[in-house]
């Protein structure tokens, strides 16, 4: 049986500052790319929310998922179990993106997922793609609007 996997990575132009997002799934022959980009967020946003994007894409619950990121912030987060800490605890002490982080972790109940960490701008095609993908974003447009990030900055 063919397993699900995903690439995924975000962007930003300044930080804050215009930012994308892309993932790549990918289950057997199937591929399926995902972009958008946001005229005012964060890079660590656009990592989160390139895994949500993705995630939100499937169409059956339960399966075994493989995401792979360059994003140290993500993978420590949860294989590091901060998450379950900032979900426990209400984000008590400031941690940014709850908004993201919340919504991850309601997505993640849906799915077996394990991370793994690629390193950014290597030898990687398919994290190479996504990078493409997310600046092609945030250089892009029409830009949506990061109305959380935006609220609270």
């Amino acid at each position: 049986m063919a397993e699900l996997i995903i690439y995924t990575d975000g962007a930003a132009r300044g930080n804050p500052g215009r930012g994308g997002y892309g993932a790549i799934l990918m289950f057997g022959e199937k591929r399926m790319e995902l972009s958008g980009g946001f005229r005012m967020t964060t890079n660590n946003r656009m990592e989160l929310l390139a895994v949500i994007t993705a995630l939100k894409a499937l169409k059956k619950n339960h399966l075994p998922v493989k995401i792979y990121t360059d994003s140290k912030y993500i993978v420590d987060s949860v294989q590091k179990g901060w998450l379950n800490t900032w979900m426990k605890t209400d984000f008590k002490g400031g941690k940014k993106n709850k908004d993201l982080w919340t919504a991850y972790y309601h997505l993640s109940k849906q799915f077996k997922i394990h991370f793994h960490w690629v390193k950014g701008h290597a030898d990687n095609p398919f994290n190479n793609r996504c990078d493409e993908l997310a600046t092609a974003a945030a250089d892009g447009g029409p830009l949506m609007i990061d109305e959380e990030y935006e609220r609270i900055m």
